[in-house]
């Protein structure tokens, strides 16, 4: 069973500034798997979280399905809400409240009213143990970002959605914190990852969909969108001491490229190959 199917969902607003409605979502549709990590990649304002509110029942499709390990979210609101854990993009946390307190409150939420073993786990593995008794003003904003993570987690999600997770954060804790998360993805939890970090997509995601002004302009793995939509650059140093630079398509092997530009195979004195990036297809295709 796929952990979430989005089905054609358009979602429209009406503009009251102009008075005319605004289309946020364009028909939009996607399958995550069970057990995956998929990257659900655009600029500012492409819809991301329009679409992410609705998953979660916060905004509701003008029409098309939203389906979480294949029951529908507006049919089943209570139930997604279980199955599915959020961290947000903005910071936003009770300040007056320790860390604790506050992993204690959202079991609450949930229905759980005995999940200390849940909370000491994941403020272990989120590096928060030792800090659960500072209120939450105290922490840093790298802390404040790792207490969101875990009252994501605190009712043990099957679907995680992380918006901009490591928005802000320095190095060290941005590979600590995938490093959990591919804990996760281990544990069998499914997880819909965006990002403005594309090299974090291109390491850690099967499969990538990119969304830009409310329409979907690609689903499939990076490595593909990185066949299709970027090029490799191809630096050859010659034995009389010139060097030659190629720009040629990803598909094209290195033979096929020196045949292309009549090069001597026995003239060439070393050979630097520097592959396309997400990034550059990403730009690229955004820019279309």
């Amino acid at each position: 069973m796929n952990a979430l199917e989005v089905v054609n969902v358009r979602k429209t607003y009406k503009d009251k500034v102009a008075g005319k409605p605004v289309e946020a979502l364009k028909g939009v549709s996607f399958t995550i798997s069970a057990g995956s990590i998929f990257g659900l990649l655009g600029p500012n304002g492409a819809g991301k979280t329009t679409l992410i509110a609705s998953i979660t029942t916060l905004e509701e499709p003008t029409s098309g399905e939203i389906r979480v390990f294949g029951e529908s979210v507006l049919d089943q609101p209570l139930k997604t809400k279980m199955n599915v854990g959020v961290v947000h993009q903005e910071v936003i946390n009770t300040g007056f409240f320790s860390v604790s307190e506050i992993l204690d409150f959202q079991s609450g939420y949930y229905g759980i009213y005995k999940n200390k073993e849940r909370c000491d786990y994941l403020m272990q593995k989120l590096s928060l143990y030792e800090h659960r008794d500072k209120k939450v003003k105290q922490l840093s904003g790298g802390m404040k970002r790792r207490l969101m993570i875990a009252k994501a987690l605190v009712h043990s999600p099957k679907l995680l959605l992380l918006d901009e997770p490591t928005a802000g954060v320095d190095v060290g804790l941005r590979e600590s914190l995938w490093k959990f998360v591919f804990e996760l993805k281990n544990e069998g939890v499914s997880i819909l990852l965006t990002t403005h970090y594309l090299e974090e997509a291109e390491q850690m995601c099967e499969q990538v969909a990119i969304i830009n002004k409310g329409e979907l302009l690609y689903n499939g793995t990076p490595k593909n969108m990185i066949a299709d939509y970027s090029q490799k650059k191809m630096i050859l140093t010659m034995k009389d001491g010139n060097v030659h630079q190629f720009t040629e398509s990803q598909k094209l092997g290195v033979s096929d490229v020196l045949a292309k530009h009549h090069v001597d195979i026995n003239q060439i004195q070393d050979i630097k190959i520097e592959e396309g990036r997400l990034e550059d297809a990403f730009s690229k295709m955004v820019a279309l």
